[in-house]
């Protein structure tokens, strides 16, 4: 019976993080099924090695060792990285709990709400993040400061340049850079862009 408890109290969670929190906001199917099953997999573990000899440290380390293959195996942005790990947390607290209890649930809450306000798109909304690749080979970084935020119509908060092509004349930059309350900027022609997260 503590065991369908845990395991109910388990998927309540892991359904109200996935179709309540982080669907609605990023709509990427995929990443659904990859956090119900590595969080369904992780309570059925955890759970077996609760009721056996093996230590939970051990059970730790393998999922340790998982997730990092797992992670390297495809590449997904640093809130997606936080929603997988949600989802192993959640896992983990169910089943290796115990019986759940008001701890258990709370602590299980805590993750929920915590990236349910972290990644709430109010927060720092004019905080961006680019990677720009410009048709000018810029050698002076306050001359590309400068471009940038003319560019982009905004501060810029901090900028890597990551490759200066003399030949091709292009500079490829990641920015950091806080966007106009009104908008962005039109781009200037013969811009071409990436976008890596916003």
């Amino acid at each position: 019976m503590t065991t369908l408890l845990a395991a109910a109290v388990d998927l309540a969670a892991i359904a109200l993080l996935t179709f309540g929190v982080y669907f609605p906001r990023h709509r990427r199917r995929d990443l659904v099924t990859a956090f119900l099953g590595i969080n369904i997999g992780v309570l059925a573990v955890a759970i077996v090695l609760g009721s056996t000899t093996v230590g939970a440290g051990l059970g730790l380390g393998l999922f340790g060792v998982l997730s990092i293959i797992r992670l390297r195996s495809d590449e997904i942005s640093q809130h997606e990285i936080a929603y997988y790990f949600a989802a192993l947390g959640l896992g983990l607290i169910a089943g290796l709990g115990g019986t759940p209890d008001s701890t258990t649930a709370g602590l299980m809450l805590l993750i929920i709400v915590g990236l349910w306000i972290g990644d709430h798109p109010a927060l720092f909304r004019r905080y961006r993040n680019q990677q720009l690749r410009l048709d000018v080979a810029y050698t002076d970084e306050d001359a590309l400061r400068t471009h940038l935020e003319t560019l982009l119509g905004g501060r810029v908060t901090s900028m890597v340049v990551r490759q200066v092509d003399m030949v091709n004349d292009s500079t490829l930059v990641d920015v950091r850079y806080v966007a106009p309350a009104a908008g962005r900027a039109p781009q200037e022609p013969g811009l071409r862009q990436r976008v890596n997260a916003a």
